[in-house]
């Protein structure tokens, strides 16, 4: 609310022809949330909000916090029997900008008749409880079923990204480029809302551009920041080589969803110039660490004082610099845990800190690199071999653009290799030469028992690479290679 308070008469959403002022969002929460009100939504009651990426679904989303609901952001695309688990998990009622609501929802409130209500006078009146929870953020499902971490109130207000003197050196840097912030679809997107608190914070504008299409939106909307994932950073980076468009109001390209290749990196930064910024968080955590366009490829950079991150082995002891080991997280706004998830939660929360499943080590500096994730592994007559430095080895090759290794299970070792490759435009690759690589690299049971060419990567509706949908585009027969597109 201060944040608002404190834009005034500033922009702070821009859609399409029309700009929302600080003043004017603030207006439409406190019609929102007298709406909510009058509906009997209140403290601990779970709120669907099934919107699009428009000033009043902004509004609502804070709205619903003002009122101490438990808001719970739905994918667009998602699958009806994954949106009914959902619509089933404790949920009062569904808020959409829509004429109706989906047929299995409990309620429906749409934005327009919420916005009947009058705003409340004088101060907001906040609901919410400390311990309640005031969200729920569905994981990306990329290495099993999406799950929702749950983070109360006093977790949201703990997060340091809407008080600028609580802000770590890089994400300072970051923040002075957020003067037109490139926002797309869903606002029920962890990253996407972040930053977007972030750009208004800073000063900035959050900037509808839905779909976003690269480069034409930054051209058209003079955007000076967007999210973007690695796949989308590849063909952005290829299209300016090929056609060059203007992208002289550029100052900040976040990477998120998954980790990007350190050679793929510098050639973003030497077409692009220094604007790639490498997030590392998680749904369960939030921003664990941020590498900016100075910083030492391919580390995420250095995590801020307020994050604690400890490097273990498998029986759980710290290990030291250079040495790999899974990453246990503390962060001031972490979720508490999985909604409904008991033995879930149990595996992954642990004594506050937050198994991330993830790879990766300290150099002597502090700087953070990450290098697989416990659980994107093949094992290969019983043991145990990561994906992320098969791929790493398979990337690094001069005609390939990009790689991703699936597991699969294989009557002589149990399970094998299979990989799947983009080619660096107008080049054919030797799959020979890519599996001996490997082989001598990594040695024999990490050779691709498949290779496939894809013409671009399967992607999930989050944007990362689809492995799962990759599994099932395994060719049979085991050949050395062929095509899926």
């Amino acid at each position: 609310m201060n944040l608002l308070e404190a834009a005034g008469d500033r922009p702070v959403f821009e859609h399409g022809a029309r700009a929302v002022t600080g003043a004017q969002m603030l207006g439409l929460v406190r019609r929102i949330a007298a709406g909510l009100r009058a509906a009997a939504v209140g403290p601990g009651d779970g709120l669907a909000m099934m919107l699009g990426v428009t000033p009043e679904a902004f509004a609502a989303t804070i709205a619903a916090y003002v009122v101490g609901a438990r808001a719970v952001g739905v994918r667009p695309g998602l699958p009806d029997g994954q949106l009914r688990h959902v619509l089933h998990q404790d949920i009062t009622a569904v808020v959409t900008d829509a004429a109706t609501g989906p047929e299995h929802a409990p309620r429906t409130l749409t934005v327009s008749e919420l916005l009947a209500a009058s705003g409340e006078d004088g101060p907001l009146r906040l609901s919410g409880r400390p311990e309640d929870v005031a969200r729920l953020v569905y994981t990306s499902g990329s290495t099993g079923t999406p799950k929702a971490c749950a983070q109360t109130y006093a977790a949201m207000n703990a997060a340091w990204t809407a008080r600028p003197e609580a802000w770590p050196p890089a994400i300072r840097e970051l923040a002075s480029r957020l003067r037109r912030y490139l926002v797309f679809g869903s606002l029920g997107s962890q990253v996407m809302m972040e930053y977007g608190v972030l750009t208004l914070a800073a000063g900035g504008t959050m900037v509808v551009a839905d779909p976003p299409a690269f480069p034409d939106a930054i051209t058209r909307y003079r955007a000076t920041a967007s999210v973007i994932t690695v796949p989308r950073l590849y063909k952005l980076v290829a299209a300016q080589r090929t056609a060059p468009a203007d992208l002289s109001s550029l100052r900040a390209l976040m990477v998120s969803g998954s980790p990007l290749d350190a050679s793929r990196l510098r050639e973003a930064l030497d077409v692009l110039g220094p604007v790639v910024f490498q997030g590392y968080g998680q749904t369960e955590t939030g921003t664990i660490s941020m590498a900016t366009p100075r910083d030492v490829p391919p580390s995420v950079g250095f995590p801020p004082d307020v994050v604690d991150v400890e490097v273990r082995d498998a029986d759980g002891r710290p290990v030291p610099p250079g040495v790999d080991g899974e990453l246990y997280v503390r962060t001031p706004a972490q979720a508490i845990g999985y909604w409904a998830e008991p033995a879930e939660t149990a595996e992954v929360f642990v004594d506050g800190w937050v198994r991330t499943r993830d790879l990766g080590h300290f150099d002597e500096d502090g700087r953070l690199y990450l290098t697989g994730r416990t659980r994107d592994v093949v094992i290969v007559n019983a043991n145990l071999y990561y994906a992320g430095p098969i791929e790493r080895v398979l990337a690094a090759a001069p005609d390939i653009a990009e790689a991703y290794v699936v597991g699969a299970p294989d009557e002589d070792t149990g399970e094998a290799v299979h990989a799947f490759v983009v080619p660096v435009a107008d080049r054919i690759p030797d799959l020979g030469s890519l599996r001996a690589l490997v082989g001598e690299r990594l040695g024999e049971a990490c050779v691709p028992a498949t290779i496939t060419i894809l013409d671009e990567v399967p992607t999930a509706p989050n944007g990362k690479p689809d492995k799962r949908l990759l599994t099932t585009a395994i060719p049979r027969g085991r050949p050395a290679s062929g095509r899926f597109s």
